[in-house]
């Protein structure tokens, strides 16, 4: 029992080191930044060799560059696939079916597709052109660490239907503008226009915006067929265009709006206020992300925020004494407040991640919400008791005593 319960410890963790979510671990990020290193470096190679001199040339270092990225996509995989079962969207469905679901997801498959062309190119006599465009199937496996790449697909996704529609919209005006100009220059320029499929190259180029200019109109019907087609493009790639870029934005906003609110919630300063309320407080806080040793407060700067820890932990350096704070804890108020300068340095003693409150708003928050600034001067007294503070820094007992 203690080996299996040693080993689902540490699939626990190589699933947690592989989720580029765990930004403050350490580990986690040099994994996936290691990754991303090799993605990058064999999409390189593949596009380079298909030069042939410097294939000829270089075949060697390509060669051992590929095998690497073998090795190492293919222990990538075999990882993901056995720590799939500690996925919280495939958690519930046991072993095997976890598996065979991260198998069949369209990440699942982008990893099996970065090591597939090798292995095949292994064992199955292959056009080496198509292997090096299969291999090139890798630049998909950055969606898994940009967020931004993610929210396109998503929204791309969630537009499919309105996406859909507009290709069947273009598909009927190819069609008719084709018919329209095969009626006009059909007689004047046959080898072109001699019949509605030829005319359809013309139509294609001209509502994409193209317009190679190797099939031209002639005669005056000719002339206003293609004016108007060419207006219909514009409509044509715009309304696309448009429905992406709304969409696109809609998701960006939504993820940062799910993720801020996730980073809120977590703070017990705010865990008795409602929804809206939380809504209201997300408009003005910002997110900072502190690594290993970051500064986040010297000693003696002027004050124009106060800092709430959503997760990590960061020192305090005080005179007399070192004081520690983790997720939940806050720090900087009173000083912010005043807009006094800051009587201590804080430094991250590991990854952390920062809500940051700027004076003048943290003044109005406090204002419109009466338990917070009770939270906030409780904590400030009880600080003040502790003698965490010199008489001359965020805390004064007069300025206590006056709130």
């Amino acid at each position: 029992m203690g080996r299996l319960h040693r080993l689902a410890r540490f699939r626990q963790r190589l699933a947690a080191v592989l989720d580029q979510g765990s930004a403050v671990d350490g580990l986690a990020g040099l994994v996936n930044w290691a990754l991303i290193g090799v993605i990058l470096l064999t999409l390189a190679a593949a596009v380079l060799e298909s030069v042939p001199r410097l294939a000829a040339a270089h075949s060697k270092a390509f060669e051992i560059i590929e095998y690497a990225a073998l090795i190492v996509f293919s222990i990538e995989y075999a990882a993901r696939l056995w720590t799939a079962i500690e996925h919280p969207r495939w958690r519930r469905l046991g072993a095997i079916r976890s598996r065979l679901g991260f198998a069949a997801s369209p990440t699942g498959l982008v990893d099996l597709a970065a090591v597939l062309p090798f292995w095949l190119s292994l064992f199955v006599v292959a056009d080496f052109k198509a292997v090096l465009v299969l291999r090139l199937i890798r630049f998909f496996k950055l969606t898994r660490y940009s967020p931004a790449m993610r929210s396109l697909l998503e929204a791309l996704y969630a537009e499919r239907r309105a996406l859909l529609g507009c290709f069947v919209i273009l598909c009927g005006a190819t069609l008719i503008a084709a018919a329209l100009m095969h009626v006009a220059e059909g007689a004047a320029q046959p080898d072109k226009f001699g019949t509605i499929p030829d005319a359809m190259w013309w139509a294609i180029v001209t509502l994409g915006t193209i317009g190679y200019g190797d099939a031209v109109p002639v005669t005056l019907a000719g002339r206003l067929v293609a004016g108007l087609t060419i207006f219909t493009g514009l409509l044509m790639m715009a309304l696309p265009v448009g429905i992406v870029a709304t969409a696109f934005a809609h998701e960006v906003h939504r993820r940062d709006f799910v993720v801020t609110w996730g980073l809120v919630a977590k703070i017990p300063l705010f865990s008795e206020l409602n929804a809206a309320q939380i809504g209201d407080v997300m408009t003005i806080l910002r997110a900072q992300r502190a690594d290993k040793g970051t500064i986040i407060a010297r000693q003696g700067e002027p004050a124009h925020s106060m800092y709430l820890i959503v997760d990590g932990e960061v020192e305090i350096k005080l005179r007399h004494k070192h004081v520690h704070l983790a997720g939940g804890d806050f720090f900087g108020e009173v000083a912010a407040l005043r807009q006094s300068r800051r009587s201590a340095t804080v430094v991250a003693v590991r990854p952390t991640r920062l809500l940051v409150l700027d004076a003048s708003d943290l003044h109005g928050l406090m204002d419109r919400e009466p338990q917070i600034a009770a939270r906030i001067w409780d904590a400030a007294r009880t600080r003040l008791g502790a003698d965490l503070d010199a008489p001359s820094g965020d805390l004064v007992a007069a300025e206590l005593s006056q709130s």
